[in-house]
């Protein structure tokens, strides 16, 4: 696998257009993925309930699974779908966005080599692909990643045959930043927690809440970022933040953007399309933003980071909570006891304390509400593609 990324690496980069550095860190991370679950062994278990029979919980594989990745991260999602499932005993049947095909099929390539014929098997192509490939009678388990909207679709689709689903279905994450925050120190962290792969991150700070207190401060240390950020090629070396991947999406981030300003908000940073070829968007933080604009109500999934003030806490918290999302938090500030207290007030699957956006391979990941359906991750992602197989069997009696 690491000899792959030599190829693989720059592939991605230039079909995805993260930055080179990103695209080698990414294929690293799908290899970690991978040896990690080779190494899960789902051991029976035994129970015991003071009856006279011996009974074990065995495992066996759910059958043919369906997965189905988005753009963004198209290595790190199809190995975070494919491996637990291999690791499980399954095969697969991988299906890339069709704005980043190929460098999931060289992946395929790479990962067929050394698995029996068919294990594996990458399918590329537009709709109607990915709702008969969810909708056949073969397949046990459908596991996808992509926007609420397409998951409650495959869901349904799943649902012909009674497959279990697995859906991480996007998020709007809010950071809160508390009264007591070392701004300085915790600003470059929060910076590139909104905008690294150039905002087109799940679960990337895509709203900030900062006391009125330091609000005009949050905003101005955001933006200085902001303007300073290199934004170019992902394969120019000096390149930290890339392009929008698609033009669809452009679309959708110029237009909550324009809305934005429309309705008052003020661009402290950025704000506007780049000029020159590719779909180039400016770092953009925006102030004064009203807070029922869809730029803060919706998934932006871009380079554009809402700032909101408060005056009490709990309306802060009540407005993190205050949407149908719920896939991560975090909360910023010096007193970690009352910054893990505020935490556990939010409505997500994971929350993180100063920081934001970092998963061990080892623990569960789950949206709440409408940010998902099942878990995967850690153990629980390996146990996602096996069926329970309980054997009772008498125990003979003991002098």
């Amino acid at each position: 696998m690491e000899a792959a990324g030599a190829e693989l690496a720059p592939l991605l980069t230039r079909e995805q257009g993260k930055p080179l550095a990103e695209s080698y860190a990414e294929v690293a991370r799908t290899a970690a993925r991978m040896r990690y679950f080779a190494e899960l062994d789902p051991a029976p278990q035994r129970i015991s309930d003071g009856r006279p029979v011996r009974s074990e919980v065995r495992w066996r594989p759910i059958g043919p699974v369906a997965a189905i990745v988005p753009w963004n991260f198209p290595l790190q999602l199809a190995s975070a779908k494919f491996a637990p499932a291999l690791a499980a005993g399954n095969t697969v049947v991988l299906k890339p966005s069709p704005f980043t095909p190929l460098a999931t099929r060289l992946l395929g390539q790479v990962v067929s080599a050394v698995l029996p014929a068919d294990v594996l098997t990458v399918v590329t192509g537009r709709e109607p692909l990915g709702a008969r490939l969810v909708s056949h009678p073969g397949i046990r388990h459908v596991t996808f990643t992509g926007s609420i909207a397409t998951g409650r679709a495959v869901a349904q689709g799943a649902a012909a045959s009674l497959a279990r689903v697995t859906l991480e279905l996007g998020g709007n994450d809010a950071a809160v930043l508390l009264d007591d925050v070392d701004l300085e120190g915790v600003a470059d962290r929060l910076f590139w927690a909104a905008f690294r792969n150039c905002g087109q991150v799940c679960m990337a700070v895509k709203r900030v809440y900062a006391p009125a207190r330091i609000y005009a401060q949050v905003v101005e240390a955001l933006a200085e970022r902001a303007k300073s950020a290199v934004v170019g090629a992902g394969l120019d070396p000096g390149s930290q933040l890339g392009p929008v991947n698609n033009a669809p999406q452009l679309a959708r981030v110029e237009h909550y953007t324009a809305r934005a300003l429309a309705d008052g908000a003020r661009a402290a940073a950025g704000g506007h399309r780049l000029d020159g070829p590719g779909y180039f968007f400016a770092p953009t933080v925006l102030a004064d933003v009203p807070p029922d604009s869809p730029v803060v109500t919706e998934e932006q999934f871009g380079p554009v980071l809402p700032v909101l003030p408060y005056r009490d806490l709990e309306e802060a918290v009540e407005a993190a909570n205050g949407t149908g999302f719920g896939l991560g938090g975090s909360v910023w500030g010096t007193d970690l006891d009352w910054a893990e207290a505020v935490a556990d007030q939010l409505e997500c699957g994971t929350v993180w304390i100063n920081h934001h956006a970092e998963l061990s391979l080892a623990q569960p990941f789950a949206g709440s509400k409408d940010s998902g359906v099942g878990v995967a991750g850690g153990p629980w992602g390996l146990y996602g593609n096996l069926q329970p197989f309980v054997v009772h069997c008498p125990r003979e009696a003991r002098p």
